[in-house]
This record gives C-alpha cells, structure tokens and sequence, in this order.
C-alpha cells in the first residue's frame, strides 16, 4: 500500500498528520510505503492533484471522496469531523480508507 502525505511548507498540520498515519499504519499492522511529499507551487498541486495542505492519498486516491470533482487548491485543508472542523483528516477516516484499501 502506498500513502502519500502532500503539503506546503509551513503547514501546521502536516507533520502531526504524518505522525498519525505512522501511528495507525503500525496499529493496523499495515505493509505501507509512506511518502512526505513537498508541494511547491501550483504546478506541483496540479501535477499530484493536491486539494489543500495536507492531502492524503491511499494508492493514489484522495481520502475523502467526490475531490476529483473539486479546484485543486495551493492553500490549507479542512476536514469535517463529526464534532468540529479540522486541519487535520480524521483518525477514523484513515482508518477507514486504509482498510478498503486492504
């Protein structure tokens, strides 16, 4: 399995989202190859279909479903939890997507 983590520099959210997927990826007991991947510019977030800072990306898939049909977007994310809204993608998202993706 092949996890990608895209970001901006300067991202607040971006290394704790790198730390929680380490996290849940040993917790699982999952085989995955995680890439820390450094967008630059613009170019870079077409290039690599980046929707905001940070972008997880499963075999290539966005986490959350329906982004394809979204602007690729050079700023920062926000993901909808159950309770609030977040920089960070939830943990039982990751968790989700990485055991469809299983």
């Amino acid at each position: 399995m092949k996890i990608d983590i895209l970001y901006f520099d300067g991202c607040p959210h971006a290394r704790d989202t790198l730390k929680l997927i380490k996290e849940i990826v040993e917790e699982l007991k999952v085989d995955a190859e995680i890439e820390f991947i450094k967008i630059r510019d613009l170019e870079d977030a077409k290039r690599l279909n980046f929707y905001g800072s940070p972008s997880v990306h499963i075999n290539g898939v966005d986490l959350e479903e329906g982004m394809a049909n979204r602007d690729i977007l050079y700023g920062c994310r926000v993901y909808q939890t159950e309770e609030r809204f977040s920089g960070m993608p939830p943990k039982d998202l990751i968790i989700k997507k990485i055991l469809e993706a299983k």
